[in-house]
């Protein structure tokens, strides 16, 4: 394994400081997962102490993942100035504050600044993903890329399936109880003081949170990560030989790519965030549907194991993502068909024909960019904004157009299937030369 030092020079990166680089970046994936889905626990937090619909609600993954779309790119540039290590503290940092501001948002009882605490997040979290992923990719062999991705994807979605528990725990303990309380305050003031009991909860987490995020800083301020400049790597130089590139725009499949991001981020926030509000409308209680992102996120993980076993030694990354696609639209039409409770298991089971897709698409889409990887891995990061448009397409479909909720479900998710099947069987070669 190479690594370029302040000279330019290629030297060699030892496997103890690549075992380092790579604990690491897993740690970040922990952080990543912990952070984005507890977004799933926000929009029934939220939808009990605002009274809000199911549109509504999810302004929260909204106010998450269009930070992606706007801070992206500027990351790119961020990284550049600051360096990976000094971007990721930078990062965690920014993670602290946005944990911070939900403290005045529940004193003050504001929806909307507590979206924008969320947004603060998203925002470090644009930053981190757009220097973890990238690094992640080109620190070891592009076909294995995959298999580390998976290992970090493991940590990912651990997180995910703790979060949804020890928030459920924290801010929704009774929570049917409290949605009474609620709904049967005789006047307002006694309504806000049931919502101003139950917003308290946040108040120590956040704390606890803001102290975690600064040490994490504090440490990757410590640690001596293995450098890698993308303009010199080795992994590229056949492909740069054949042809020089001038333009970004001369690589189709980076934006194709791109795309495929946004419709893998779609499905994945529709399965694991929205799959509580999906419980719900089936009748299950809000002391149940809670935790359901937890079944999908366990599902993701399996599948996540799944491909550390089989990348590249069985698998190619391309493969593992056809075989994803094929799943998520079985998976999707058997939810929609089978009634209650077996629908729900379907819509989990989607956790598993997604596990696989971002460690895949990601190497695809920024293979062969040589010098543009870093601008390139921003505007795949960019895709990442799936997340903030597609809940919204679900609730214009369910609540505006008033489609049944499952036929909505189904309209919604099954596009993304679809054009992940096309970027896997042909979308990720188009402009690429074999």
């Amino acid at each position: 394994m190479s690594e370029i030092n302040s000279t330019g020079v290629a030297s060699q990166v030892t496997p103890k400081s690549n075992t380092l680089a790579i604990v690491m970046i897993c740690i970040l994936f922990f952080v990543f997962g912990f952070v984005t889905w507890a977004n799933s626990t926000w929009i029934q937090f939220f939808k009990l102490s605002f009274s809000l619909s199911d549109t509504q609600s999810f302004l929260v993954t909204f106010s998450s993942y269009i930070a992606f779309f706007f801070l992206a790119l500027p990351s790119s540039v961020i990284l550049k100035k600051l360096g990976f290590q000094n971007g990721i503290v930078t990062g965690l940092f920014v993670l602290a504050f946005g944990s911070l501001v939900f403290i005045p948002a529940a004193r003050l009882q504001s929806f909307s600044l507590f979206l924008v605490g969320i947004f603060i997040q998203g925002s470090a979290l644009a930053l981190l993903q757009t220097a973890a992923n990238p690094y992640m990719t080109i620190i070891g062999p592009i076909e294995s890329a995959a298999k580390r991705i998976s290992i970090a994807g493991i940590c990912n979605k651990f997180a995910g399936i703790i979060i949804p528990l020890v928030m459920g725990t924290l801010f929704l303990a009774n929570a049917s109880v409290v949605e009474k309380q609620i709904a049967s305050a005789a006047t307002e003031a006694e309504r806000f003081q049931h919502v101003g009991e139950l917003l308290g909860r946040v108040n120590t987490p956040s704390v606890v949170l803001a102290i975690f995020f600064s040490i994490l800083a504090v440490v990757f301020m410590k640690v001596k990560l293995p450098h890698v400049e993308e303009e010199n790597e080795v992994v590229d130089q056949e492909k740069e030989k054949q042809e020089a590139k001038t333009s970004l725009f001369q690589f189709p499949h980076l934006f194709l790519g791109a795309l495929c991001i946004f419709f893998y981020v779609a499905a994945e926030v529709m399965a694991g965030d929205i799959i509580g509000v999906y419980g719900k409308r089936l009748g299950l209680s809000a002391d149940i549907s809670n935790y359901l992102t937890s079944l999908t996120l366990s599902c993701m993980l399996v599948g996540y194991i799944i491909g550390i076993i089989a990348i590249p030694k069985y698998l190619s990354q391309q493969k593992a993502l056809y075989i994803c696609a094929v799943l998520g639209i079985i998976f999707s039409i058997l939810a929609f068909v089978l009634p209650g409770f077996s629908s729900i298991v379907f819509i989990a089971l989607l956790g598993l024909a997604n596990s696989l897709m971002w460690p895949a698409i990601f190497p695809l889409g920024i293979q062969g960019l040589g010098k543009f990887t870093k601008i390139g891995s921003a505007v795949m990061i960019m895709g990442i904004s799936g997340g903030a448009i597609w809940p919204l397409f679900y609730g214009l479909l369910s609540e505006t157009m008033h489609l049944d909720f499952r036929l909505a479900y189904f309209v919604a998710v099954m596009p993304c299937y679809l054009y992940i099947l096309f970027f896997a069987s042909k979308g990720h070669k188009i402009g690429m030369k074999h």
